[in-house]
């Protein structure tokens, strides 16, 4: 005899509608409010706890992917991607997914295989994207002909507050991909001094009032260490009268993650091992979502180019068109470029 089920009654919000990230629970659980999701997505809004992959049409153009080839998402995050890109390598295709964060890739991952793709078709591998070569190594492969680089962080690390990564939401100042690598920004930011601080937000967000805003930070930091990211975004509004406060807060949450990953050096690793892991006449796409990721796949691509390393590369940058940007306000800063693996290694 089965165990009577106990009903558990769902948690209460105050309001008509549920305004923090661990209340809504229909948006955490597409699949039992679908009416719920496709309000939300016809808002021009990304349902809690989800991502929207950001120009497929366009990248599935450039990939081109084919029955038999084997391709690589490098940054996994929600899987969106992913999903467009393995059924066209069927049958006989196979993808490597790669992903650094080890609380998204599980459930992404859930989601793949409950979509139907099997281990046979789906490597799910938790890593660093420069890591690439040691994944093709460890499978016994010198080369693939699809891949996949998504710059940006996924809506799921931005919505929620325990990750620190969005100042509209309260929460630790963590901003780490891998929580459990590393340190946080509130401990990257008790090590800082003026100039230091300043040359971080200037080199990862070109941020024009640095020297201003570092001077602030600090001064707050004096005087209660910053330990949460409405903290730090009051520094920075307290720095920025007269600016656009909004967008120079934006940047100095930018400038941050970047250092608190190292996300330049991993991207730099990535595009100088890239052109040996593509197969002749593969081919690379990769989102970039600021300047100063856009120059250094710019400038890789160009030097490859110049090396005969790849037959062609983009000649301008493809952004999302008006459809998409009404639909999805998040591709605004996206930038799209691509490279053809020339045909000798």
């Amino acid at each position: 005899m089965e165990p009577p089920k106990i009903h558990r009654r769902r948690p209460r919000y105050s309001g008509k509608n549920p305004r923090r990230f661990e209340e809504k629970y229909k948006e955490h659980d597409p699949a039992r409010y679908p009416d719920t999701v496709q309000k939300v997505l016809e808002s021009g809004k990304t349902p809690a706890g989800s991502h929207r992959p950001i120009m497929v049409a366009e990248i599935l153009a450039i990939l081109a992917p084919q029955p038999g080839e084997i391709a690589v998402d490098a940054t996994l995050g929600h899987g969106g991607h992913t999903a467009e890109i393995l059924p066209r390598l069927l049958p006989g295709g196979k993808l490597f997914a790669l992903d650094v964060d080890p609380l998204e890739l599980p459930r992404t991952e859930a989601r793949l295989r409950a979509a139907g793709f099997t281990e046979d078709a789906l490597v799910v591998q938790q890593t660093n994207f420069a890591g690439l070569p040691r994944v093709l190594a460890a499978h016994g492969l010198s080369g693939v002909d699809v891949v996949l680089a998504d710059l940006g962080c996924s809506s799921m690390q931005f919505d929620n507050p325990a990750r620190g990564f969005s100042f509209k939401l309260d929460g630790p100042l963590d901003l780490r991909m891998n929580p459990n690598k590393g340190r946080p920004a509130s401990t990257l930011l008790a090590t800082l001094d003026e100039a230091k601080l300043a040359q971080i937000l200037v080199e990862n967000s070109d941020e024009p009032h640095a020297a201003r805003i570092a001077q602030s930070i600090l001064h707050a930091q004096a005087r209660q260490p910053i330990g949460t990211t409405r903290a730090l975004t009051a520094a920075v509004r307290a720095a920025a009268s007269g600016v656009d406060g909004e967008t120079s807060v934006r940047r100095v949450f930018q400038a941050l993650r970047i250092e608190v990953n190292e996300e330049f050096a991993a991207l730099e690793n990535f595009l100088r091992v890239l052109p040996g892991c593509l197969n002749p006449g593969g081919r690379v796409a990769i989102l970039t979502f600021h300047s100063g990721e856009d120059r250094r796949v710019k400038k890789s691509f160009t030097a490859g180019l110049g090396a005969e390393l790849f037959t062609n590369v983009a000649d301008e940058v493809i952004r999302a068109g008006s459809e998409e940007l009404r639909a999805n306000p998040r591709s605004s800063s996206a930038k799209l470029r691509w490279a053809v693996r020339s045909g000798a290694k």
